[in-house]
């Protein structure tokens, strides 16, 4: 028996992911680029590990398979929906023009007001389908926004967890 594309989608649709903003910094490219995804994860506390995961035909994917290329995963609080549309759709536009960024150690850049950021080094690529998993050896981090809630996508739209006593 063979799950179609569709069965796999509507199953996964109804696991709850955290959003964020993958940023990429190639050394062949003078201009960063950046992509939202949910295909990410913790690996490992030692060494620091995270992995993610890009489709084959996105740019991000072409930029990461470059040799010494880096990136940022910057996790997204509820209020960043906006961003996080920016990063998933405009095509022709500077999506860095919007939001507050800075520069990690590795030259990736950092959404300054993410719930957290971590900059990576590639670790290692795994073929994957019609993806690439990514593992990032974190170089830094930070946790600029504690006490927000994250931003969570389920169902196909943006969610807000609702938890009392935080903002």
């Amino acid at each position: 028996m063979t799950v179609t594309s569709e069965q796999y989608r509507d199953a996964l649709r109804l696991f709850p992911a955290g959003v964020t903003i993958v940023t990429i910094k190639s050394p062949q490219d003078d201009k960063p680029h950046g992509l939202t995804v949910s295909a990410f994860s913790s690996i490992s506390p030692e060494p620091p590990l995270i992995l993610i995961a890009l489709d084959h035909r996105s740019l991000g994917h072409q930029l990461l398979e470059k040799d010494e290329a880096v990136f940022a995963v910057n996790i997204l609080p509820y209020d960043k929906s906006e961003l996080s549309n920016r990063f998933a759709w405009i095509k022709d536009e500077d999506r860095f023009a919007v939001g507050d960024w800075g520069t990690a150690v590795t030259g990736a850049p950092f959404l300054q007001d993410a719930l957290a950021w971590l900059d990576c080094t590639i670790h290692a690529r795994y073929e994957a389908g019609t993806h690439t998993i990514y593992i990032g050896h974190v170089q830094a981090s930070g946790v600029p926004r504690p006490d927000y809630l994250p931003l969570i996508y389920w169902n196909r739209g943006y969610r807000q967890l609702a938890v009392s006593g935080v903002q």
